[in-house]
């Protein structure tokens, strides 16, 4: 994965919007971390080719960054993104890492769903 270029990123958003996609979104902060420090809340979100179509998109922000997708009802956002990739599926995988580099955020939209 490469460190977010804005246009880049937003180019791609833009490639998939009014398309029926497979979007892929989570969070976490480390599910086990609460059993080695019990004063640590941990929490996460997960939802996996969830079906949508979005009427538009939008990377923002100086770094760490927000990616938004505008769907009919509402929207689906992810805040953190620090890294993307453009994969040879055609996917567009975006990823927020912490300053250890682990995982903290990923949104990743395709045209196929996600094995």
């Amino acid at each position: 994965m490469d460190p977010v270029i804005l246009h880049e990123v937003q180019n791609a958003l833009d490639n998939f919007e009014d398309k029926e996609v497979f979007i892929h979104l989570e969070t976490t902060n480390g599910a086990y971390a609460s059993h080695n420090n019990e004063s640590f809340f941990s929490a996460g979100a997960y939802i996996r080719n969830a079906k949508v179509t979005y009427e538009r998109a939008k990377i923002t922000g100086e770094g760490p960054y927000r990616a938004a997708l505008k769907i009919p009802l509402g929207w689906v956002y992810a805040e953190g993104i620090t890294h993307y990739e453009l994969d040879d599926k055609g996917r567009l995988l975006l990823a927020g890492h912490d300053f250890n580099g682990k995982l903290a955020v990923a949104l990743q939209i395709s045209s196929t769903p996600f094995e």
